[in-house]
Order: C-alpha cells, then structure tokens, then sequence
C-alpha cells in the first residue's frame, strides 16, 4: 500500500527515523537504505511519499521519495523551490522554530549551554524573519 505523511525524525549518523502518515496512526519506521533519493534531504517536515510494509517491529517504508508538493520545512531550498514551480511551501511559526532550532543545537552539540542556545536561536529567528521562513 502506497501512503504520504512527513518526516517527524531522521537521524542521519544512525540511518533512520519516522514518518507521520497523512492517514494518521503510528509513525512508520523509515530507514536510510529505502530512500529513493539524497539522503541529506531528509529534513523534519520534508513531504514524502512511501509504501508501507508490516515488519516484526511494526510498520517501515520502503521506496521513499519526495513528494511534487516540495520538501516541506527544509529552509530557504523550499523558497527557491517553490518559486521555480510556483508551489507554496510551509512557514515555521515562530514557536516551531524556536522548537526545531533547540533541538537541532542539542543534537549537534550536547554540551552547549542554554544561554547559548537562546542567543543563537535569537540570532536565527532575526534571520528567518527577514527571509520570511517564519511568521
């Protein structure tokens, strides 16, 4: 069965994340090995579609592509694209940015403080704004 949902996680040293299924229900387990596409590409929100198999574990897709509606919150790639194909693309509110920005800086750097944290996100979140990435 064919589905379309979102990347909510992917973790690219260990090779795997999770999907949201438009239909709803668990997330799918997706892995490295079933992209059909660059697998730097795999940003949470980036839209994709997948056919859903049943695993001891649970529910993973396999044959991932990118959907044509875009790849979702991938930053300013979504704007140039979405200008060249005259297709919308999301924008981050900014409590979402805030959200994906704490997250990103903790998993790439453990040992950053939060003082660090709120300047950088602050520095960010000015940028965003004055690119229109976020509300």
């Amino acid at each position: 069965m064919r589905g379309t949902g979102r990347i909510v996680r992917f973790d690219d040293v260990r090779g795997y994340g999770f999907i949201a299924p438009d239909s709803g229900g668990e997330d799918v387990f997706l892995h490295a090995n079933d992209l059909d596409f660059d697998r730097l590409l795999t940003k949470r929100g980036t839209r994709v579609s997948f056919d859903i198999e049943d695993g001891p574990r649970g529910k993973f897709a396999t044959a991932v592509l990118i959907t044509s509606e875009g790849s979702g919150r991938t930053g300013a790639g979504s704007k140039a694209a979405a200008s060249d194909t005259d297709e919308y693309f999301d924008v981050f509110s900014a409590q979402e940015f805030k959200e994906a920005a704490t997250e990103i800086l903790l998993e790439a750097t453990p040992s950053i403080t939060g003082e660090q944290i709120v300047r950088i996100r602050a520095a960010f979140e000015g940028f965003a704004r004055k690119h229109g990435w976020i509300e």
